[in-house]
This record gives structure tokens, C-alpha cells and sequence, in this order.
């Protein structure tokens, strides 16, 4: 059989994913199985990105990292404005199937936990909700103990000529970093030596702010919906979204700002 759009892309399958769990299936689960299974889509890709992207730092290949980050933040854009597709879901709408999600939740998601992970957001607490033995776990866990993106950029600056404390460069990679006043020097030269070490600390700063905007539009989606109750799966709901918006990735790129 010659190779075609659909058998390349599996499209019969993918198709056949979306089942509402309505029995007079209401017409806006739908929507909701689609954006969430999308949101899992763009979020492969991310982690497709992120990983190459420590591996061009690695290598110092920045213009490929460069290219690899800038891809993430276009993503990011695109699943900012998904929101206004998952708004236009009113909480009428959503009561009529939300007791059929039971004990889902999208607090449950390996692959934002992942992104989490790899971008040095490192919260034992999520484990959780993934039980002893699963493959997601695993994952986790391994990840738990693998250089996060920051990390690696650590150590592409400083093969690069800007030397960086060791206590960095052999921290514990399994908690999230901390400001660093020697660190912070440093990325000072960066910004004045005007480099494509430059252009990376910025998208860094773009991909921080870009996670922090969707987050807020995520958690304006719920409040929405659903207003303070708690969540699917009885997870915290709003109050606990809230907490998790204004903490930055990367706090040393974010206390430079007053000395550049």
C-alpha cells in the first residue's frame, strides 16, 4: 500500500480518541476532550524541543539551541491563545459532564510535570499522583535527578569563559536553583558583552515569562468555570494555581534587571 496522509498520520486513530463519557453525550465534552488532548500534543513537542535544546547547549551549538527555545516560545503563544477556545465552555456547560471526569485531573498530566521537571521546577510533592511502579513515575524520578535546562546553561557559560561558582556547577540538581550573587555577575557581563549568550538569556526570560502567561490564563479558565470549588479529581483548586504564578524559573535573570 502506498504511504498516504492518512496512514502516514494515523489519522483513523487519532479520529477515534475522542469518547465522552456522556451516555446522551453533551455537545461541549467534546471541546473539552479536544483541547486537553491537543494541550498533551504541543506539550510532546515541547519536551521534543527542550531536550534537544540541552543537548545543542552541550555541544555550545547555540544557534541551534537558540532555534530550539524560540520554537517553545511560538508553542507557548499557541497554547495561550487555545484558552480562548476552552472559554468559550460555560460552567453550565461543563457541570452537565464534569462528574464523569471522577478522579481525573489535569494535575494528573506526566507530560507538564515533565516540562516542570526539565525546566528545573522540582516538586517531590507531584509524585503523589503517580503511584509506585507506574512508568510515569519512573520518569519523573529520573528526571528528578538529571541536570535541569538551567544547569546546563550553567555549564555552557562557563565552557563558554564565564566562570561560575562550583557551588553551582555541582549543586543539587533534585531541588529547584537559588539566587546566586556570583552567578549574577556574571550573566552582567553577558547582557554588556552583547553575544548570542546574550540572545539565550532573553529567550530564557521569554520562556519564563511565556510559562507565568499561560498559567495565568489557565487559572482565569478555571476560575471561570468553575469559580473557588475544588477541582477535578479533588485537586485544590484556583487558590493553589494562584500560588504557583510569580515563581520564576529562572531568578537570576529576573534580579539582574536593576544592575543592566
Amino acid at each position: 500500500m502506498p504511504l498516504t496522509y492518512k496512514n502516514y498520520l494515523k489519522i483513523d486513530e487519532l479520529l477515534a480518541l475522542q469518547q465522552p463519557l456522556s451516555e446522551d453525550p453533551e455537545h461541549d465534552e467534546m471541546l473539552f476532550i479536544i483541547t486537553h488532548q491537543v494541550y498533551e500534543l504541543w506539550f510532546k513537542q515541547i519536551i521534543h524541543e527542550l531536550a534537544d535544546f540541552q543537548s545543542a547547549l552541550a555541544q555550545q551549538n547555540l544557534p541551534i539551541a537558540l532555534r530550539n527555545l524560540n520554537r517553545v516560545l511560538h508553542i507557548l503563544k499557541v497554547l495561550v491563545a487555545q484558552m480562548d477556545i476552552i472559554e468559550t465552555l460555560s460552567p453550565v456547560s461543563f457541570r452537565a459532564f464534569r462528574d464523569r471526569l471522577e478522579s481525573a485531573s489535569g494535575f494528573q498530566s506526566v507530560q507538564f510535570r515533565e516540562i516542570e521537571f526539565m525546566l528545573g521546577r522540582r516538586n517531590p510533592s507531584v509524585f503523589v499522583h503517580y503511584p509506585q511502579g507506574l512508568g510515569a513515575r519512573e520518569r519523573l524520578e529520573s528526571l528528578m535527578q538529571q541536570p535541569s535546562l538551567w544547569d546546563t546553561f550553567l555549564h555552557c557559560l562557563n565552557d563558554s569563559g564565564y566562570p561560575m561558582p562550583e557551588s553551582e556547577l555541582m549543586r543539587d540538581v533534585s531541588v529547584p536553583p537559588e539566587l546566586n550573587q556570583a552567578v549574577q555577575q556574571q550573566l552582567i557581563k553577558i547582557y554588556r558583552d552583547e553575544s548570542l549568550l546574550t540572545q539565550l538569556c532573553e529567550h530564557l526570560i521569554d520562556l519564563d515569562e511565556g510559562l507565568q502567561e499561560w498559567r495565568y490564563r489557565h487559572i482565569k479558565m478555571v476560575e471561570r468555570t468553575i469559580g473557588n470549588k475544588i477541582g477535578t479529581g479533588g485537586s485544590v483548586g484556583v487558590d493553589y494555581l494562584y500560588k504557583t504564578l510569580l515563581t520564576p524559573l529562572f531568578p537570576d535573570l529576573w534580579a539582574i534587571r536593576n544592575a543592566l
